[in-house]
């Protein structure tokens, strides 16, 4: 029924736009300080920009997965809403009847001269005060007063719903904010890197680029070709989901790393694990924070295919591990989904999913 349709979006990006985007601003005034100002210093040698460039991407790394957990919020209290409107929207039609009820109860009683004409003039064009006052329930039988009490209730609960509605569309306008925030900040982080490559020489940028899992792996190719193959791997794995897993993360080697992606085409470090084990069955959270206390910790040296690996202690970066020492992860916008070795990053914790 109309009465039940998803609400508009309006509420959220129409009037409340302007409200929204100086929020934002506000919140980017105060998102989480980098170091770092994006100029590259004349002299400057390729492994100092490399050095620095791959501190540009860790910190707008960190910036995304805040944002992933910003968005995550931001979804939940968007259905949340959608929720508590169709709720809303079935509790008044719901209403709407029993008033239409009470309606032909009150015109008979008018017919038979039991009610004063104001008063059936009142349920018509004012309904709530009249089912409020106290002239009802003088024409009323006991039938008649449980519906008004039924009629009362709902008109109490509707409301309730709709405090809870404008407190989950205050949350959702707040996220959105927070999401604009951390966007400017990805994205100033990720311009900054790009700036520093630019003014390097063609050749120096190409050795810029060959970072961390670049220097251990060259290619796609190369990675296929690496120690931990993908019938070792999954051979090797805990169990079938697992298995699947690892299979998911090797059919996406070479796939391009897009901050904010979840595949199937693209991925973030995060959104990468969260495909591989949906594509098993095995929900996870979206979240570098949050995935490594989905499962069991287990330590580096009883590491198995399938198991998360995780980096740096602020825990930004993530990949699956295939075994012999190596994983699978989205490394950065310069490098495309890879083997790599879990050494080539400070190791922070490992977590066994199933």
């Amino acid at each position: 029924m109309a009465a039940h349709r998803k609400p508009s979006r309006r509420s959220v990006t129409g009037g409340t736009a302007r409200a929204v985007i100086t929020l934002a601003l506000a919140g980017a005034a105060t998102a989480t300080a980098f170091d770092g100002t994006g100029h590259a210093e004349p002299n400057a040698t390729p492994a100092q920009v490399r050095a620095k460039v791959d501190r540009l991407y860790r910190q707008a790394e960190s910036a995304t997965e805040k944002y992933n957990g910003a968005k995550e919020t931001a979804d939940a209290a968007e259905k949340r809403l959608g929720a508590l409107r169709d709720e809303a929207a079935r509790k008044t039609e719901d209403l709407n009847t029993a008033r239409e009820a009470l309606g032909s109860y009150a015109a008979a009683q008018y017919r038979d001269g039991g009610l004063d004409p104001t008063l059936q003039l009142m349920l018509s064009s004012s309904p709530d005060q009249y089912l409020n006052g106290a002239e009802f329930a003088q024409y009323a039988g006991g039938r008649q007063a449980a519906a008004v009490g039924a009629v009362r209730e709902q008109l109490r609960e509707i409301e309730r719903l709709r405090g809870r509605a404008r407190v989950e569309l205050g949350t959702l306008k707040a996220r959105q904010a927070e999401l604009r925030a951390r966007k400017r900040t990805i994205t100033g982080k990720l311009d900054e890197a790009r700036a520093l490559l630019s003014r390097l020489p063609t050749d120096d940028r190409a050795l810029v680029g060959e970072t961390g899992a670049g220097r251990a792996s060259r290619s796609v190719a190369a990675t296929r070709a690496g120690l931990a193959s993908p019938a070792s791997a999954t051979a090797a794995a805990p169990n079938s989901r697992t298995a699947a897993a690892v299979a998911y993360a090797y059919a996406k080697l070479g796939s391009p790393y897009v901050w904010g992606a979840t595949g199937p085409h693209a991925f973030d470090c995060s959104g990468l694990i969260q495909a591989a084990y949906r594509a098993a069955g095995v929900s996870l959270p979206r979240t570098t924070y949050a995935q490594i206390d989905a499962g069991r910790r287990v330590s580096r040296s009883a590491l198995r295919p399938g198991d998360l690996v995780f980096f740096y202690s602020g825990i930004s970066h993530v990949g699956i591990y295939v075994g012999n020492g190596q994983m699978i992860h989205a490394p950065n916008p310069s490098a495309p989904v890879r083997l790599a070795p879990i050494d080539e990053m400070p190791f922070a914790g490992a977590t066994r999913v199933v």
